[in-house]
């Protein structure tokens, strides 16, 4: 597989990751259709494998998410800079403390940008509980799924 088509299954998976944070995009879809096109394009048995890995961890990911209250974050005051912030929050922290970073990261942003909105720490706090609860940890769960495989093609695509 060239360089050319390497970075256009990355750009494709990076746009998943930002459609996940959007409603009514199938970012996760975006995500594993990236890397069953890679998987396709390399013939190394290792590409299967992770084809494999991610669809089994992109079906739990959906079982969790059907097993969690439905998303109601409109109604929570959810914001599309919300998004934002939870999304690079979570990429940051799955980057600084590998894998699990993206959970604590994840909040963060979120707290980050209620913090900055409203400007009390103790409303902000609330804000972040509510906005978890209102679906956060459905999308939680989606994009952490998202960049567990993200980041496990690209340690294959570098090392292997």
């Amino acid at each position: 597989m060239g360089v050319w088509q390497l970075l256009l299954a990355g750009l494709v998976m990076v746009f998943g990751l930002c459609g996940v944070l959007v409603p009514g995009v199938p970012g996760s879809w975006l995500v594993w259709a990236a890397v069953m096109w890679w998987a396709l394009q390399d013939p190394r048995p290792v590409a299967w494998f992770l084809l494999v890995g991610a669809t089994v961890a992109l079906f739990l990911s959906q079982v969790v998410r059907w097993a969690l209250p439905p998303r109601r974050l409109q109604e929570s005051g959810a914001t599309p800079r919300m998004a934002v912030y939870a999304g690079l929050g979570a990429l940051v922290g799955f980057v600084v403390v590998p894998v699990v970073g993206a959970i604590p990261g994840f909040m963060a942003g979120i707290y980050l940008c209620e913090r900055l909105r409203l400007g009390r720490h103790g409303e902000a706090r609330a804000a972040l509980r509510t906005a978890m609860r209102s679906g956060g940890s459905n999308v939680l769960a989606e994009l952490f799924t998202c960049l567990l495989i993200m980041g496990a093609w690209l340690g294959v695509v570098i090392w292997a």
